[in-house]
């Protein structure tokens, strides 16, 4: 009778423990998943942005404080190229990219499939001709090689770029932001184009003196301690098209913390900074 008496008091303080045990483990998952709430609550606030080192991520840098201000915590993500920014944003790694223009921006979504959109205009990079051996466009000769970007988004614009400064003409009729050199039907000075070039390369090609012209974009012309105003012998003129813009996820646009990104870079404080900052040589979208 006592071994039964025994055997029962074990198992009860065995089920005993075992509730305890058991309303320990209770009360931890319980904190872990507050903690793994909190988690997710403090991530909804933080806004990662690729971009590339001028002047977007320097310009990101001064709209930190003010997205702090509502709330956000803004990460920036550098780029070297025109390639992983997209790649980034496509796969999930970062909220929005800030490095390329409208018409590069439909160009990638054509051949990649990308689903994404334009969450805003925030400034213009004109497109400068450089040189070390000529002091002006009339002073290229006779067969002159004309460096320029592989990207066939940029293609259009600097031709539209050359045709103005009355270097070449293209077809009439044509969309100029979809120009070729196959659209070339006047060459008086029988230029030669060669476009076997990376953009964030062709700053090396001009300070290697290749060529007897470099068509670089103002980031990239900026990056080397150029100053496209003062050092371009040909510039691309205020009022172009090619916008760099913010670019997200089709549906990410509605999103409040992106709403807020777009609101700040468009905002007269930063507008001001990129005035003031490059003088011009890059203008805010919103300058009147």
């Amino acid at each position: 009778m006592k071994k039964w008496l025994h055997l029962l008091l074990t198992i009860s303080i065995i089920f005993v423990l075992a509730a305890c045990g058991t309303g320990d483990k209770t009360k931890e998952n319980d904190k872990n998943e507050g903690t793994k709430d909190s988690g997710k609550t403090a991530e909804s606030k933080e806004l990662i942005v690729g971009a590339s080192n001028i002047p977007h991520a320097v310009i990101l840098e001064q709209a930190v404080p003010l997205l702090k201000e509502k709330g956000y915590d803004l990460k920036i993500e550098t780029f070297q190229d025109y390639v992983l920014p997209n790649t980034a944003l496509d796969e999930g790694e970062i909220d929005a990219n800030y490095f390329q223009h409208i018409p590069y921006l439909e160009g990638q979504i054509k051949e990649h499939g990308f689903d994404f959109v334009n969450a805003g205009g925030i400034h213009i990079e004109p497109i400068g001709v450089y040189s070390k051996k000529h002091q002006s466009l009339d002073d290229l000769p006779e067969g002159a090689t004309i460096l320029m970007s592989s990207s066939v988004a940029d293609h259009g614009r600097i031709l539209s770029m050359l045709e103005e400064e009355g270097l070449i003409e293209l077809k009439e009729g044509i969309n100029k932001v979809e120009a070729t050199l196959d659209d070339i039907v006047k060459n008086p000075k029988k230029l030669v184009f060669n476009h076997d070039f990376e953009p964030a390369y062709l700053p090396k090609v001009y300070e290697n003196d290749e060529g007897d012209a470099v068509l670089i974009n103002s980031n990239f012309a900026i990056d080397i301690g150029l100053n496209p105003l003062k050092d371009a012998i040909a510039i691309e003129k205020k009022d172009s098209p090619y916008m760099n813009v913010i670019a997200v996820r089709k549906g990410d646009e509605n999103e409040e913390k992106i709403k807020a990104l777009v609101e700040v870079l468009q905002s007269e404080e930063i507008q001001q900074f990129i005035l003031d900052e490059w003088n011009g040589a890059i203008v805010p979208v919103t300058e009147e």
